[in-house]
């Protein structure tokens, strides 16, 4: 069966309106978040396997088994996440997929941690639509309690996000950045 073409265009960062003919198929993925996160935090287990079973079930694919989730987690999508090998998530995480997440190997994410890849339109007659853009945090990196990642941005490899920051640009290999907006606080030596 041939995906709708909407998930395509959201992925490629074109605005897509609520009346959209396609937006019925986007809001199934939705959906199926909602009830898959609801499972995935109303879960009573201390087992690792049991709370990657249900992630998997979320992003439609098997993650590695040294993946580590501290639940609750919130998705509006899941569908659109890419985990890599020995990747811990605190609790508390809410990861705004639609515009892809992917998390290389080897990545800290700390609880509180916000992951937004979409976005309104800044003109007020159009802000019922979203424009989403992937996030990407490279191998090594480690983002810090509360801070949020906005919408396009690239964390680079073995980078620190400070806890509370708010990263709106990318930020290079190697350094930790800090505050709102996130800047380079210093190089990692």
């Amino acid at each position: 069966m041939k995906k709708a073409e909407i998930f395509r265009r959201d992925k490629a960062g074109e605005t897509i309106k609520l009346d959209d003919p396609e937006y019925p198929e986007l809001f199934k993925v939705i959906k199926k978040a909602i009830y898959t996160t609801s499972k995935l935090n109303n879960l009573i287990t201390n087992d690792a396997q049991e709370i990657n079973a249900i992630f998997s079930e979320l992003i439609g694919q098997k993650v590695d088994e040294t993946f580590f989730l501290i639940p609750p987690f919130y998705s509006d999508f899941g569908e659109n996440i890419q985990i890599g090998k020995n990747v811990f998530v605190n609790h508390a995480c809410t990861f705004m997929d639609r515009g892809g997440i992917t998390i290389e190997d080897n990545v800290l994410i700390g609880p509180k941690v916000n992951l937004i890849t979409t976005n309104h339109p800044s003109n007020p007659l159009e802000r019922k639509a979203t424009i989403s853009n992937p996030i990407l945090i490279k191998k090594g990196a480690w983002i810090g309690v509360g801070a949020t990642i906005l919408p396009g941005v690239t964390i680079g490899e073995n980078a620190i996000v400070a806890a509370g920051a708010v990263v709106s640009k990318d930020v290079p290999n190697d350094v930790i950045v800090g505050g709102i907006p996130a800047k380079v606080i210093k190089k990692i030596q």
